[in-house]
């Protein structure tokens, strides 16, 4: 059976792509494969977990570049010399510019820790979507698998998982119970994706 590139974007500790390279190994992705991790931070935790599954890395900084777009050109030439078709952002905390998204409509996912529209945006990442979270006094949390637009944690919701906030709660401890839960649907949602991909993969002539 063919196999359809998956490309993974990351910032820190790569988490979420460990779930998703494991999920394609496990066959849970049937047909999926990740061929290539790369991150904007040269220290991220992502790098570590990508070398113990060997898995190809690459670190790119902007500021190595003239431009966001010239960036996001070098980024996605990248993926496609690997035939990535599928791109996954997995605590990947850039704005992803409009030619990288011309160069894969439809075809860029993220997963943030709320249950978007809530809690959506720019700065609210991390630490600071649980702390908003826990002060507006929500009864519960989650996640949400989406695919990406020109606008951030926007566009087409894909799938989502709730979980309850609770007494007591700290950014921390909810964070690591929407983790969980992230790690979860993120290759849930990426498995019909595949499966589309497949299906047309002999109609393109383009990777």
């Amino acid at each position: 059976m063919p196999k359809i590139g998956i490309g993974v974007l990351v910032s820190g500790g790569g988490s979420n792509f460990q779930a998703l390279a494991e999920a394609a190994r496990k066959g849970e992705i049937p047909g999926g494969e990740v061929r290539l991790v790369v991150s904007n931070r040269p220290g991220a935790g992502a790098l570590v977990r990508a070398k113990a599954l060997e898995v190809e890395a690459l670190v790119f900084e902007p500021k190595d570049f003239a431009s966001r777009a010239a960036y996001y050109e070098r980024i996605g030439d990248e993926f496609k010399k690997r035939s990535v078709r599928l791109v996954c952002l997995a605590g990947f905390l850039m704005k992803v510019e409009p030619n990288f998204i011309r160069m894969f409509p439809g075809r860029i996912l993220n997963i943030h820790p709320a249950l978007l529209p809530r809690y959506g945006g720019k700065g609210m990442y991390g630490r600071f979507v649980h702390e908003a979270v826990i002060k507006s006094g929500d009864a519960e949390s989650g996640c949400t698998v989406h695919v990406v637009d020109e606008e951030f944690d926007h566009g087409p919701i894909l799938r989502q998982a709730r979980v309850p906030v609770l007494p007591g709660d700290t950014p921390e401890s909810l964070a690591a119970r929407v983790l969980v839960e992230e790690h979860r649907i993120y290759p849930t949602a990426v498995k019909p994706m595949i499966e589309k991909l497949l299906a047309t993969t002999n109609e393109e002539t383009v990777p």
